[in-house]
């Protein structure tokens, strides 16, 4: 099969290599997916996972990309709940190899079924960004209906997800980015923008959840603003601030096949749109992944046309 490889970290995107591989084997409780769409999110060529398996021993080469959507092409023993020609999407195993690939070993448990009329693209677009978004605001921030968020990144892959979903649950949404990206960010549901290269984040007063996904300084400006009883919650890695009387979390996302469904569900329904930018084929992938100028929205590889 044809897939994308990577063997020095310190290469980055610009390492990436376009090569034939063994076609990977359905392990116990796995499924093999033929890939019809995959995405890739480039922090992961600096995770240690993307380098070594479970035990810390080297793994590369490795296929980078953890989002799929397919056709369930095999099943491994034992494996139940899905079945051979049937339709999937998720977030596969950050130790294994993953889904640049035209073929992937997953294990059944991180898919969910993905109906006729969602389209292989926005299925691979939503595991990561929608994951990421509904865990942070849901299980780790426990959003409630009236409460204020300040979601970073608001026109971003992830932001973009968590702006649409806090404000289906009833809370102010303000997103923050840059300021090419306020009317990107009010169209995916924020009310209110900061441009935080023009704009005093601080005037936006205190808030019940910050959604961060840049950290540093940003996040620390960030933790100030959140009230009493309020939570900060990070995806860019430990917070280097705590709000003086409430909560930081930072977490890292996990396959849920019923978030999936859900997540699904409004895109079904019109309710939540995934901020996809470029599209390539997978001979094309190298060069997607390494563009010339800025890329909008979420670069998805087109595996299978």
């Amino acid at each position: 099969m044809k897939a994308i490889v990577v063997t020095d970290e310190a290469a980055g995107t610009a390492g990436m290599t376009l090569e034939e591989r063994p076609r990977p084997e359905a392990a116990g409780n796995d499924v093999l997916v033929e890939v019809h769409a995959s995405g890739f999110t480039r922090d992961e060529l600096t995770w240690p996972s993307t380098w070594t398996d479970r035990l810390g021993r080297d793994r590369a080469p490795s296929v980078p990309g953890h989002e799929l959507a397919g056709v369930v092409a095999a099943l491994g023993y034992g494996t139940r709940g899905l079945s051979v020609g049937q339709r999937v999407f998720g977030l596969t195993d950050w130790t294994r190899d993953g889904t640049l690939a035209e073929y992937a070993a997953v294990e059944a448990r991180n898919l969910a079924p993905l109906p006729g009329d969602v389209d292989f693209t926005v299925g691979a677009s939503l595991p990561i960004s929608g994951l990421t978004a509904w865990q942070g605001l849901f299980d780790h921030g426990r959003l409630q209906a009236g409460q204020s968020v300040l979601v970073h990144g608001a026109a971003g892959a992830v932001g973009s997800m968590a702006a649409q979903l806090a404000r289906e649950a009833g809370a102010r949404v303000i997103g923050t980015g840059r300021a090419a990206d306020r009317r990107a960010a009010l169209d995916f549901g924020a009310q209110e923008f900061v441009d935080l290269d023009g704009e005093a984040l601080e005037e936006v007063g205190e808030v019940d959840l910050v959604f961060d996904v840049i950290g540093g300084e940003i996040g620390k400006r960030s933790a100030r603003l959140v009230r009493a009883g309020g939570t900060l919650v990070s995806v860019a890695g430990p917070p280097e601030a705590r709000p003086a009387e409430g909560l930081a979390i930072d977490f890292v996302v996990e396959s849920d096949r019923a978030q999936l469904g859900e997540l699904v569900k409004r895109v079904r329904e019109g309710r939540l749109r995934t901020a996809v930018g470029n599209v390539a084929a997978l001979d094309d992938a190298v060069a997607a992944f390494n563009p010339t100028e800025r890329a909008k929205g979420k670069t998805i590889i087109l595996v299978r046309p």
